[in-house]
């Protein structure tokens, strides 16, 4: 195989969304002059540590672009009619445009029911089956947030998808399943990876684009990906030493691939942003 003198071109994910947050801020500004300032509600039930981070990250996303934010921990007790009721207080709240359960919830708690309580108005995550049957049909509705921002990465190299062929590694709901259909809009041909698949290598030296989706460490090796092609890691997993990585091999994967997203620094800051682009996209539409 042959691989590039230069290594891939990294996508960064960091400053890519500082100059999408620069735009939404001054959208904000735009709505606020007009009396409406955009609201999230974020609900964290219990005390997972790594979804604390998460949420807190979130808040502090909207607090730096002139949100609104409400951020409501609740201790893992908390029952199911609880927190559903608290979301149909909120669906019912004007001030609020997005609200956003921090998912896992406790096991006594039916994580289907509590995403699909969400209004559709307000579900700046897009899981619900509303903003599901939206994509796939083409109509206007939330984008699940990983996958639009995989997404705006590739616009931002100016990569044109059309007759490219895609493949995605995982099959989830959340990123899985919506990156193949986001894929498909911009006239890619697609391919659903996932862990019954024969031989992922036949597949992947196929791809002119891969997005990686499993949580699986070096799931994507050098000799897996065709030169030239872009890869997008939305892996989060951690070395032996504890070090965070992603599911490619950066350092082989980059030798051959054109483009490349590192972990961390890459998807990572781009799913935030893309909830704060969902939260003001809700705001504008019901101002509109």
């Amino acid at each position: 195989m042959t691989t590039n003198t230069q290594s891939a071109h990294i996508i960064d994910g960091v400053a890519l969304s500082q100059k999408l947050r620069a735009d939404v801020t001054t959208r904000v500004q735009a709505l606020k002059a007009r009396g409406i300032t955009p609201g999230l509600a974020v609900i964290l039930v219990g005390d997972n540590p790594a979804s604390q981070v998460y949420v807190r990250n979130k808040v502090k996303g909207c607090e730096d672009c002139g949100f609104y934010s409400v951020m409501e921990k609740y201790d893992a007790s908390m029952t199911e009619a609880e927190l559903l009721a608290r979301i149909a207080a909120l669906n019912a709240d004007p001030a609020i445009h997005g609200i956003l359960v921090q998912l896992p919830v406790p096991k006594h708690i039916d994580a289907t029911k509590v995403i699909e309580a969400i209004s559709p108005l307000k579900d700046v995550d897009g899981f619900h089956v509303a903003s599901a049957g939206a994509l796939m049909t083409g109509m206007p509705g939330f984008w699940p947030c990983t996958p639009y921002g995989c997404m705006k990465m590739l616009e931002s190299i100016n990569y044109d998808l059309r007759g490219k062929h895609a493949v995605v590694i995982g099959r989830s709901n959340i990123v899985g399943k919506p990156m193949a259909l986001m894929l498909l809009q911009k006239n890619a041909t697609v391919t659903i990876c996932h862990s019954a698949t024969p031989d992922l290598k036949t597949f992947t030296l196929m791809a002119d684009v891969i997005v990686a989706a499993v949580g699986k460490r070096n799931v994507l090796t050098l000799d897996m990906v065709k030169p030239g092609a872009v890869v997008l890691d939305v892996g989060m997993n951690r070395t032996p030493e504890g070090k965070l990585c992603g599911d490619v091999d950066f350092a082989g994967v980059r030798q051959v691939a054109s483009a490349i997203s590192p972990v961390p620094g890459g998807v990572g800051p781009m799913t935030i942003t893309m909830l704060l682009v969902n939260t003001l996209e809700a705001a504008e539409r019901a101002a509109n």
